[in-house]
Parts: structure tokens; sequence; C-alpha cells
């Protein structure tokens, strides 16, 4: 809702709104890549196996995942302003536990309490923007607010890589200190209060399936690795994740008030879109989870290094993504949904090749860019897709469910892929790769397949679009 005295807003006002979503929301995006870089690290300080250090990326996306529809409704029903200011309070306090982590487990525990945070902060950063700026002033503002984000995704890996050479892994958490404690100061100074009435009930059930049914699920993908698929434990866990899912559905579709209503799905489109959405995102977080520790691990690449490597993708998304929306305008979302994640698929079969030994310009750049521009010209109609397909009264938890959807694929790639990659025997790195190129080929062919050949739909979005992981906002 916008509030009545929008034209109180000034420009000073309006500009620290900004700045306190944009810091706040940087929490979430910066961890969710800078971390990848010191992973190699981090394993050799703690001892950690490698399942243990699949979990320091998996706690996190499990409880961003599962929790980030319930954490957008908190801050309708409680007020966007007060649930933005507690999630990032939550994620400081989460990255000081992290800095601290005398143990595997207790950092992985960490992890999942920055999980939680961010699923209360990434929601309310653009929710507190839609809610404050009357629509003439918000779409500006929004767009401001993905270029900052584009930035952060592309120093945030170089940044950390940097830390962790220069100081220590541990430094690429304190740095989010600083930045919480100037974004709760703007919240306080300048963002107003809003809420929406009509929210009054919050499914907590839901949410508690939801986390548990994945965390039963990743745990015993994971544990696979280590126990073998001959283990009473694994089959136990993988079967209970299958049932408890079965039993989120089942509570979503008698739920008065689901945080996953299941009558979106009736569209087509809108399922197509989040199948995309689930193949697509599974090969990206996979590759970028296991690119830069194969560089370090494997081919002699400081952690600065390993994560210069990304700059060009988030470069490439962040300058071009503009111009992919105004194609998929002029051509249509089906053919850019076909396109796109096909070239990405190509860039990862080249990321999976021999050459990456023979350096960054020859072996690794190549294979980048191709992934960068098929992963740009996806993003944009992606986004516009989903919010198309369904109502505009439902186009704020539409995309919503669409961000969860793409946690989710990092999360079950982050587990599936470890097994192949991790496991002795196995191909390791190649075939981790061929198996991206393999899901976004897919992806592009159920693009053909399910999107509707028509434009999105313009026009007032009753709220607007979660943040795209992956593509810096």
């Amino acid at each position: 809702m916008t509030p009545s005295d929008d034209e109180t807003i000034s420009r000073g006002r309006g500009r620290l709104i900004l700045a306190a979503t944009v810091l706040g929301s940087s929490l979430a995006f910066i961890d969710g890549s800078v971390v990848n870089v010191a992973l190699p690290a981090i394993r050799q300080a703690l001892a950690a196996r490698p399942e243990q250090i699949q979990w320091i990326v998996n706690a996190y996306l499990l409880l961003l995942g599962a929790l980030v529809l319930i954490g957008g409704s908190a801050g309708d029903r409680y007020g966007r302003r007060k649930v933005f200011a507690i999630g990032v309070a939550l994620f400081a306090l989460a990255s000081l536990a992290c800095a601290v982590a005398p143990g595997i487990g207790f950092l992985i525990a960490a992890r999942a309490l920055q999980g939680l945070a961010a699923a209360l902060v990434v929601p309310a950063s653009l929710a507190i923007l839609g809610a404050a700026f009357e629509a003439e002033r918000r779409g500006p503002m929004i767009g401001a607010w993905a270029g900052f984000g584009a930035v952060t995704a592309a120093i945030g890996p170089v940044l950390g890589g940097w830390l962790v050479d220069a100081v220590s892994w541990r430094a690429i958490f304190l740095i989010n200190l600083p930045i919480a404690a100037a974004t709760v100061w703007l919240t306080l100074k300048a963002v107003p209060e809003s809420r929406d009435p009509e929210v009054k009930h919050l499914d907590w059930r839901g949410a508690i399936l939801a986390a548990a049914g994945l965390g039963a699920l990743t745990w015993g993908l994971t544990a696979a690795g280590e126990r073998g698929w001959a283990s009473l434990a694994v089959w136990t866990a993988l079967v209970a994740g299958v049932a408890i899912l079965i039993g989120f559905v089942i509570s979503q579709a008698r739920e008065a008030h689901p945080m996953m209503p299941l009558s979106l799905y009736r569209s087509p489109t809108f399922s197509g879109a989040n199948l995309l959405t689930l193949t697509l995102y599974f090969g990206l977080t996979g590759a970028l989870f296991f690119l830069p520790y194969e560089l370090i691990a494997r081919h002699g690449y400081k952690a600065a290094q390993a994560g210069a490597t990304l700059l060009p993708l988030s470069l490439v998304m962040g300058t071009l993504s503009g111009v992919a929306g105004r194609l998929a305008n002029r051509i249509g979302a089906r053919a850019m949904l076909t396109i796109g994640p096909i070239t990405a698929g190509i860039g990862f079969g080249l990321l999976g090749g021999p050459w990456i030994a023979g350096g960054f310009w020859t072996g690794v750049l190549p294979g980048l860019m191709i992934l960068a521009l098929g992963m740009t010209i996806s993003v944009a109609p992606l986004t516009n897709t989903v919010m198309a397909a369904v109502p505009s009264s439902h186009a704020g938890v539409a995309s919503g469910i669409n961000n969860a959807v793409a946690r989710i694929a990092g999360l079950l790639a982050v587990a599936v892929l470890g097994l192949v990659y991790f496991t002795p025997g196995r191909g390791g790195y190649p075939w981790v790769m061929a198996i991206s190129a393999a899901a976004a080929i897919a992806a592009g062919l159920i693009g053909a397949a399910t999107i509707r050949t028509d434009t999105p739909r313009s026009g007032e979005r009753g709220r607007p679009p979660a943040a795209r992981p992956g593509s810096g906002g």
C-alpha cells in the first residue's frame, strides 16, 4: 500500500530509503556468492568433510528458500520497516557467529540463521520501495535498486577473495557488521512504516513443512556421498523428505491463506516458467559453486583470482539486462526463454572442458561470456513472464514463489552435484558442468513447449517483483 503522504517524501529522503534497501539486500546477495570462494580455505581451517562444506551453502539456501514467502507475508502483516530492520540486525548477529565459529557445526548453524534473516530482508527490501513511492517514482527506484544489486554481486566475490587471501576467511563475515549497522540506522531514520491490512494470517504450518521436507531431502542427498546408497539413514531421510513435501502440497490445498496458492499452477505458462526456473538455476548455482572451488583446489588460483573470474558474468548481466527486456517485448518471451537457456547450456559445456587448465583468458572467459549472454537473455523475460501469467492481484506472491523456486534449485544443485564432484571415480568437475549444461538445455526446451508467444502485459502490479537470485537483484 502506498502511504497517503507520499508527496511528503522528498528526493533526499527517497535517496535514503533507496540506500537502506540496497544496503540491506546486498547483505543477502553478497553472502550468497562470496562464501563460495572461501570454501577451500574453510575446509582446510576447520578440517571439514566434503558434505559439511556443502552444508555451509545448503544451510543458508534451505532457510532462505523455504521461508522467503512467509518472510514477505510477515512484513505485510507486522510492518515492512520493522521486519526489515529485525532481519538486518539478525543477519548481523548471525554473521558475527559465523566469524567466530570454533568448528564446522557451529558455522553451519550460524549460516542457517543467516538464511532465516535473509528470508526477512530480501522480500521486505523491495516491498518497502513499492509501498513508499507512487507508481511514477517507484519504477526508477526499483531500477536503481536492481542496478546497485548488480554492482554488489560483481564486487562481492572479488572483495571476498581478497579478504580470504589477505586476512582470513572469517573476515568475509565481519564486513557485514558495519553494513548492517548503517542499514538499520538509515531504516530507522528514513523508511516509513507500511502494512497490508488484508494480510491477517501467516501460514506457519506450510513454512515448517516446506523447511522440514527440503531439509530431509537435502540431508539424504548430501549424506549419500559419505554413507553410500545402501545406507538406511539416507533412504529414510529421502522418503521422509518426499512424504513431508507431499504433506506440504496437501496443506496448501486446504489452507485458507496459503503461502503458495496452488490455483496459480492452473496457468500452464506459470507452471512452465517455474519448471524452467528450477532447471536453469539448478545448472547456474551448481556451476557457480563448483567453478571457483575447482579453480582454487585444482588449478592454483588464489581466492581473489577465482572471485574475479565471475566479474564478466555480473557485468554483462548488469549492463545488458535492460536491452534484453526491451528485446523480449519485441520478439516475445517464448523465443527468449528458448534461446537464452540453451545458450547458457553451451556456456556450461565450455566451462567443463579440459582447456580451463590453460588459463583464464583462453580456458575460462569464452565459456563464461557465453553463459553470461544466455543468462542475460533469460532473466528479464522470465521475471516478466511469471508476473504476467497470473492476475495482477497475485503478481507479488507469484514472483515470490519464483524466487523461492530459484533458491530451492540451488539447494538441490549443491546437494546433487556434490555427489558427482566429491565422490572418487565419478569424473568430478567435467560431469558437474555436463549435468549443468543438460539442465539448462532442458530449461530451453521447457520454455519452447510451455511459454506463450505473446509478450507480457504491462500495467500496475500489486507488489514489485522479488529479487532474482543470480542476477544481482
